[in-house]
């Protein structure tokens, strides 16, 4: 029977933490607030970005929230245009991993706190967009870890809660999960520790992308 693995993409599948920081740097930097400290930076990372901001900067109104948003969504579109932007590399094993997936029978899919336009540049760049049948992101859903994003992944796909795996790096992404009815998997290369994932709720954590198809088939 077909099972839906549905991935969070920056920590998870993509390292794209350098440039994250640096467009945040730039956008609080536009509404005169001190730099951000770039370890809180990477922890917010899957959090759609009003909400990432409100989280830098809490006790804020959501005027500058939105503001600061605007701000990192334009200088991340500058850096894209004039090639400051560094290329987000996939961590070590995820293509090797996905492919045996695909050869296993299983479906995939993405939930991410990317734009569409983000994922998709990656995807494209990464020759990945026909892995995935199901891309769900932060602009048509609220932010992780609010469950929509996996109830349309598993619409779309077609696949219930219980033949589903969500598989990320954070907190976020392992609430998500519980509030969706979903199994989880914490992988430990991304932005949050290992305790972390597990008092959010992950069933198992991975350490190696090169054993995740194993572990995925032991869920």
């Amino acid at each position: 029977m077909t099972r839906l693995a549905v991935f969070d993409c920056d920590g998870t599948l993509a390292d794209g933490q350098a440039n994250i920081c640096l467009a945040m740097a730039l956008a609080f930097a536009d509404a005169g607030l001190p730099d951000p400290d770039p370890r809180d930076v990477r922890r917010i990372v899957g959090l759609s970005l009003p909400q990432a901001v409100a989280s830098l900067v809490p006790g804020s109104t959501a005027v500058l929230h939105e503001a600061v948003a605007e701000g990192y969504k334009r200088h991340f579109r500058a850096m894209r245009s004039d090639g400051r932007l560094a290329e987000e590399p996939l961590f070590p094993g995820i293509v090797d991993a996905l492919t045996a997936l695909l050869d296993h029978g299983w479906r995939l899919g993405i939930a991410t706190g990317k734009s569409d336009r983000g994922l998709s540049l990656l995807l494209t760049h990464h020759g990945l967009t026909q892995h995935f049948v199901t891309l769900q992101t932060a602009d048509r859903h609220p932010s992780k870890p609010h469950p929509a994003m996996l109830f349309a992944a598993m619409g779309e796909a077609g696949i219930h809660a219980d033949r589903t795996v969500m598989i990320g790096d954070t907190g976020f992404d392992m609430a998500m999960a519980v509030a969706a009815g979903t199994q989880a998997i914490g992988v430990t290369w991304g932005y949050h520790g290992p305790d972390e994932l597990v008092a959010a709720g992950a069933d198992r954590l991975c350490d190696d992308a090169a054993t995740l198809p194993v572990l995925l088939e032991q869920s």
